[in-house]
């Protein structure tokens, strides 16, 4: 039996289903193997071409492929569902997989290095500490507001409502209690928070990158360095709106018949990287309006016939196609005199 020049491969936790074919287009391996069976069957194997799902574990596994020689690429779960055949099962998928990487147009994942993949991690355990702070605070207010206390809103008054909940003498001793085990649970997880953060910044200091795009007004250090870590290399996109579309800031395109129908944005790619801008893009218009910095005469002609959220938008696809440009280019952003650059 010939060797298979082109595999697809179908991930899971135990069980790999594999879709091999030789330089005749002749299917020679489709079968299942244990996690150590695929392991020993890829370090005898001739080197070949290897397609993956771009899923968890994915990057490790291209890594150890490509360490026994063969070369590796990684695709978007989206980019493989047309090339599924009836029905869904491993073996379909392992079969797509094999066909969608043959296909010219087909884009690819980059595969991630240790040191990258440990990167995101650490953006990764930022955002979920950010998301269990949120649930402690939120339910915190909540119970509070049983017993007819309510706080100043805005996360920076979390604080000084714990402190006056834990000095009410009037409520009963069952209620203090759980109120000090959520408030130490609340200090337990700012402190970790803190801890990532700092090393977080750390990162950002260290990354020439990073520091070069946080120049831009409104990216500040945690979408820069979240722009740094996730995004593929620049080089790997044509111009800046294919960048933004990446991200999905750029419109749905439901076009026919030479009439043009744009919709809401994609929203595509990475949600945390998309809602980072669009929150820094928020903070600067929040401070145009109270007059703490100059718009450009783009943003001043865009404010004045669209409604903020819509301008939010339209300026965090501007801060990423500015991101790319400096990611190609090098240097750091300044400020036109005229209008925003393209």
């Amino acid at each position: 039996m010939n060797s298979p020049v082109r595999i697809g491969m179908d991930t899971s936790k135990s069980v790999f289903q594999l879709h091999g074919v030789d330089e005749n287009e002749v299917v020679v391996v489709r079968r299942q193997f244990r996690r150590t069976e695929m392991v020993r069957y890829f370090e005898r194997l001739p080197p070949a071409l290897v397609a993956i799902e771009s899923c968890g574990s994915s990057h490790h596994w291209a890594r150890l492929l490509q360490s026994f020689g063969h070369e590796v690429r990684l695709i978007p779960p989206q980019y493989v569902k047309p090339y599924v055949k009836r029905g869904k099962n491993d073996a379909a998928d392992a079969e797509a997989l094999c066909e969608a990487v043959t296909r010219p147009s087909m884009r690819f994942v980059p595969v991630k290095s240790k040191e990258r993949q440990a990167a995101c991690m650490l953006m990764s355990v930022r955002e979920r500490l950010v998301s269990v702070k949120s649930q402690l605070s939120n339910a915190f207010r909540s119970y509070a507001a049983e017993f007819g206390i309510v706080g100043a809103a805005g996360r920076q008054n979390v604080n000084a409502l714990i402190k006056h909940v834990l000095e009410d003498e009037t409520l009963p001793e069952m209620a203090r209690e759980l109120f000090r085990f959520q408030a130490k649970e609340y200090a337990a997880v700012e402190a970790r928070l803190e801890e990532i953060e700092a090393k977080l910044m750390r990162w950002h200091r260290e990354d020439d990158v990073s520091r070069r795009i946080a120049t831009i007004p409104g990216v500040g250090p945690i979408g820069s360095t979240m722009l740094s870590m996730k995004a593929p290399p620049p080089e790997a996109f044509s111009s800046g709106r294919d960048f933004a579309a990446w991200i999905g800031l750029t419109p749905k395109d439901h076009s026919t018949g030479g009439r043009q129908r744009h919709g809401g944005i994609t929203k595509a790619g990475d949600s945390a990287l998309r809602s980072t801008l669009i929150v820094g893009a928020t903070a600067l218009l929040r401070h145009i309006r109270k007059g703490r910095h100059k718009p450009s005469a783009w943003l001043a002609a865009l404010l004045e016939r669209k409604p903020p959220k819509l301008v939010a938008v339209a300026l965090a696809n501007k801060f990423a196609r500015i991101a790319w440009r400096l990611m190609v280019t090098g240097g750091v952003y300044s400020q036109p005199r005229a209008a925003m650059p393209a």
